[in-house]
């Protein structure tokens, strides 16, 4: 079976789909060995996503009392807010190339709907973006934007109405019509190609981070951390060191921290391989191989499985991963806020407390890159709820 990474990914789809995929996969790679398609992407990945995102030295948080230097990958940087921006254009390019105008997409925190909206709006395709009503209910302003932008929301009631709920609306509608439109998958998830097409166009941020990792300090960081939910911005961002001796760190979200069933969307600590959305990979299910409920305050990282490829890299013991609850990306969204002057998506504020954390396992003047992989303006309202929840839970103390 293609699509493999050691034993997880393949193509468990319905029959209806092979060809739609295979018929992407080859256009694909005739894309990348076309340089007009190539010199197209890059120049919109300049002129239109704003690349390349910085990296940005911190003064002042998790120097003391360590010694240890954090550094940013600046992915909020970006047109829209987000790393998703990077796979949108390269896919939308891909369905102009295949013909196809109408593109329909997921989203979970919204920053992907936003990023696909924004893509159509520019090569003027139409849209339809799947959103489960929870996520909708959390992230009002994106929504507000998808629509502005002129893409077509639709909200998905069933199940937990979170961003495992949009996936498989998003499925059937693509088994409805895989002729006529073009599945605009967000993450490394999914079956053959989509793992590998989105990592491809998320490994610019590894590409630029490791080049100006070393022009600005010489050598390469002692470690690399990023937030794992299906897992795109942590592929992208891992890919340019995953040759080197840097300690990669993938960053899950422990949700109440107490590792009970439906309190965590945490499947590479907690779950086990099984198949889910075309794809074999670490999900979380019961003894029946029945999908578990999860929960995270960050939308984007609510998911019950992961990127195949990053099952692959627990396996081989090449990255390791970690967990992050609720409360301490509250404090690290609140705490890179106050000392930086920059406030990251809830997402991307696992990866900042898991930093945090490990830090002081590393020996002074240890340098670790966070990749920011989006801000936090689509996330204030949930997360200074939340705060306010704990200041009245705890008398005053945030």
């Amino acid at each position: 079976m293609t699509g493999r990474f050691g034993d997880y990914g393949g193509q468990f789809v319905a029959e209806t789909l092979v060809g739609p995929l295979e018929e992407l996969w080859n256009t694909y790679l005739e894309a990348r060995q076309d340089s007009a398609f190539e010199a197209e992407l890059n120049g919109l990945l300049a002129t239109f996503v704003g690349r390349p995102t910085p990296i940005t030295r911190l003064r002042r948080l998790g120097i003391e009392p360590h010694g240890v230097t954090i550094w940013l990958k600046r992915e909020d940087l970006t047109h829209t807010g987000a790393h998703k921006i990077n796979n949108a254009i390269g896919q939308a390019l891909l369905a102009s190339r295949l013909g196809k105008r109408r593109i329909i997409a997921e989203t979970g925190a919204g920053q992907h709907g936003v990023a696909v909206a924004a893509a159509c709006a520019y090569l003027g395709l139409d849209a339809t973006i799947y959103m489960g009503r929870v996520d909708a209910e959390r992230q009002l302003p994106n929504l507000q934007r998808m629509r502005l932008l002129g893409a077509e929301v639709r909200l998905v009631d069933q199940g937990t109405a979170t961003l495992k709920d949009a996936v498989n609306e998003a499925i059937r509608e693509w088994i409805t019509h895989p002729d006529t439109t073009h599945y605009l998958l967000g993450s490394v998830v999914g079956p053959h190609p989509f793992p590998s097409i989105v990592r491809d166009f998320q490994s610019v941020i590894g590409r630029e981070a490791r080049e100006q990792f070393l022009a600005a300090s010489g050598r390469l960081p002692d470690a690399v951390i990023a937030c794992v939910g299906g897992g795109s911005n942590s592929i992208g961002v891992f890919s340019g060191f995953l040759d080197d001796p840097v300690r990669l760190i993938g960053v899950q979200a422990a949700g109440d921290g107490s590792g009970s069933l439906g309190h965590h969307a945490a499947p590479l600590i907690y779950g086990e391989p099984g198949v889910l959305q075309g794809m074999r990979t670490y999900l979380l299910q019961d003894d029946d191989g029945q999908v578990l409920l999860t929960h995270s305050i960050a939308p984007g990282l609510d998911y019950p499985g992961a990127g195949p490829e990053h099952s692959h890299l627990k396996d081989s013991g090449r990255v390791e991963y970690l967990t992050a609850s609720d409360d301490e990306a509250l404090d690290a969204f609140q705490e890179l806020a106050r000392s930086e002057g920059i406030v990251p998506a809830l997402e991307s504020s696992h990866a900042v407390a898991a930093a945090l954390r490990v830090a002081p396992t590393f020996a002074r003047g240890s340098q670790l890159l966070v990749n920011l992989s989006g801000r936090g303006d689509k996330d204030l309202t949930s997360a200074m709820a939340a705060i306010g929840q704990r200041k009245e839970q705890t008398g005053g103390a945030a």
